[in-house]
């Protein structure tokens, strides 16, 4: 083999702990051949062994020494790219090898093997050839796996499972991207971002900053929008909220992408989300009382009481759904999906109060968040009556993405 090769086998050696080899909890691993593809800054061997690490899978064979496998092995292409939940399926699958699904006739790229397998299955990796495997392997295509619902990004899409040359790079890397995207999310997040933070989000890991330094910097333009609002400054309060709104979409898709996720990461992200918009909203309505329009004392407390409240009950109603049915209630049936689109939350908020910052009445986009949030707690209320009627009636409730196909 060659140097990077052996440099890749070397990394995946030094995650092998003597404990592991003396108390197995799940199949060995090996990287079947050599590719010079970079995908995300990183080779696609280097992003398997980070994903089979990920799900448990630390002790890495070299191809030499698979002859003397005693137990099974996980088979993967060096210059295969998988997607996440293809991992777990393949560990989760002894005896199945699966097919690439991208562009031109399917090939096999990973298998699960036996020991006694293990190297005539590397071979037919290696020859990306389906007919020279072994009996006792079954070949399977991404389709036949029970994987198409990705119930942590709420959203039905076929896992990819490809074999890119390196012309394919690019088309490759957005692949990828897009598949971090939530199935159920709002419509700047779907249809607005996805194209700058991809060239963003690319930046970023090209110059090595990680996703907890893009969330500080959306925790400062928080603290920023909200002094500005406060004092009603709309267009430069506004200009920090949408770049926090952007970044807030960065930092994810970065985490995923470089597969540099983690557990702090995601509480850190996940409380700011949480927390900052209730503020945004009451630093809003001070800025409103120092401008040309200024509210009654009772019309501004009473909408500020509305859309507070509504904001925590939504997200109460949200966590009940989770609770007692099971289910993210915004992935119950297609309208619901489609209604997470536009439902209160702070992107289609800041909508209302961009458009009527622009015409110079800030007051009547306070008061237009307030009515529209009265509306759809109304209507997340009936959601969450519907769904606990129907799970009386049917019993365990599932999501329209995991009824399709």
């Amino acid at each position: 083999m060659g140097s990077s090769v052996s440099a890749e086998n070397d990394l995946r050696s030094s995650h092998q702990s003597s404990a592991d080899a003396d108390l197995p909890t799940s199949p060995q691993a090996c990287i079947i051949g050599h590719s010079d593809l970079v995908i995300w800054f990183k080779r696609p061997a280097e992003r398997l062994c980070r994903a089979l690490q990920r799900n448990g899978v630390d002790r890495f064979l070299d191809e030499a020494d698979l002859g003397q496998a005693t137990e099974s092995v996980v088979l993967l292409h060096a210059g295969a790219v998988l997607d996440a939940p293809l991992v777990q399926a393949l560990i989760d699958s002894p005896g199945r090898v699966l097919l690439s699904n991208g562009p031109g006739d399917p090939v096999p790229i990973a298998a699960h093997a036996p020991a006694e397998l293990a190297v005539a299955a590397a071979e037919a990796l290696r020859q990306g050839a389906a007919a020279t495997l072994p009996a006792g392997l079954q070949a399977v295509r991404v389709s036949e796996l029970d994987v198409a619902y990705w119930k942590g990004l709420r959203k039905r899409e076929e896992p990819y499972a490809l074999t890119p040359g390196v012309a394919d790079r690019q088309a490759t890397e957005w692949r990828i991207f897009m598949g971090t995207y939530k199935g159920a999310t709002d419509l700047v997040t779907k249809w607005a971002w996805p194209w700058p933070a991809f060239h963003v989000t690319r930046f970023c890991a090209r110059w090595g900053v990680t996703p907890n330094q893009v969330t500080s910097a959306s925790l400062v333009l928080v603290f920023a929008a909200l002094y500005w609002f406060w004092i009603g400054e709309w267009t430069l309060g506004l200009l920090a909220a949408w770049v926090m709104t952007f970044l807030d979409t960065v930092d994810g898709k970065l985490a995923r992408v470089t597969l540099n996720s983690s557990k702090f990461g995601n509480v850190f992200d996940h409380a700011i989300d949480l927390i900052h918009p209730p503020f945004w909203y009451v630093a809003w309505g001070i800025g409103v009382q120092s401008s040309g329009h200024p509210l009654s004392s009772g019309v501004l407390t009473g909408a500020l009481v509305v859309i507070v409240a509504g904001y925590i009950l939504q997200r109460v109603l949200e966590g009940i759904s989770i609770w007692r049915l099971g289910l993210e209630i915004h992935v119950w049936r297609r309208i619901d999906t489609w209604f997470r689109l536009v439902t209160a939350r702070r992107n289609p908020n800041l909508l209302l109060l961009t458009g009527f910052a622009l015409v110079g009445r800030a007051d009547l986009g306070l008061l237009a968040v307030a009515a529209w949030t009265a509306i759809c707690l109304v209507l997340h209320l009936v959601q969450l009556a519907h769904a606990f009627v129907a799970a009386g009636s049917q019993g365990a409730l599932r999501s329209w993405m995991e009824q399709t196909g």
